[in-house]
């Protein structure tokens, strides 16, 4: 049984939350959910509803996988010293370490990212990088994985990326039954991104 801690903040995204939390969901004697957060009892995403927290950051730093979506609320806590030191503690122990969207932002400011390949929201792609001046950053990319760490493009593409982690730690039978289980279209290659933004 591994943990996963998602953690939120307000106005996280709600796909890049639940899309991969729904593919790790399908094996729950394999993954126990925590959703972690600075603050309880629960915080409001981007577009409305609220999600209960389970664990304060002040409470629990050590998750199996730790998974950090993106969302508007990003830019708020990009200069949060709080959750970012909370996210070195909590990286260092984890075996996994994925981000969706401008979550990469997040953990590029914890310098996580230094050295690493990654990928993000291709609408938001340079205020991201400029977070992570010394990350390699892969403009086309639907998710980039680089040793414990991946991170994914936009919303949806955390998804393909939960997918990818589930095929790292369980194979490819389980990443492939998880998909067909909730009837989802996996992109399998990280490398087809039909939603980047191509610059001269």
């Amino acid at each position: 049984m591994r943990t996963i801690g998602a953690l939120i903040f307000p106005e996280f995204e709600l796909l890049d939350l639940y899309g991969p939390l729904e593919m790790f969901s399908m094996y729950p004697d394999e993954f126990e959910i925590r959703i972690v957060a600075q603050y309880s009892p629960d915080v409001p995403s981007s577009g409305g509803p609220r999600t209960t927290v389970d664990d304060q950051i002040t409470e629990q730093d050590a998750y199996d996988i730790l998974l950090v979506p993106g969302g508007r609320g990003t830019r708020n806590d990009i200069d949060n010293p709080v959750l970012i030191d909370w996210l070195k503690r909590a990286a260092a122990k984890a075996e996994i370490v994925a981000s969706v969207c401008t979550g990469s932002a997040l953990l590029a400011k914890a310098s996580l990212l230094d050295g690493k390949a990654a990928t993000t929201n291709k609408l938001a792609f340079d205020w991201v990088a400029s977070h992570g001046p010394r990350t390699d950053w892969k403009r086309s990319a639907r998710w980039v994985e680089d040793g414990n760490y991946f991170t994914a493009s936009g919303v949806s593409a955390g998804t393909d990326m939960s997918l990818a982690v589930i095929r790292r730690l369980m194979g490819d039978k389980a990443a492939d039954k998880a998909a067909f289980w909730a009837e989802y279209e996996a992109n399998p290659d990280p490398d087809n991104d039909p939603f980047a933004i191509e610059t001269p």
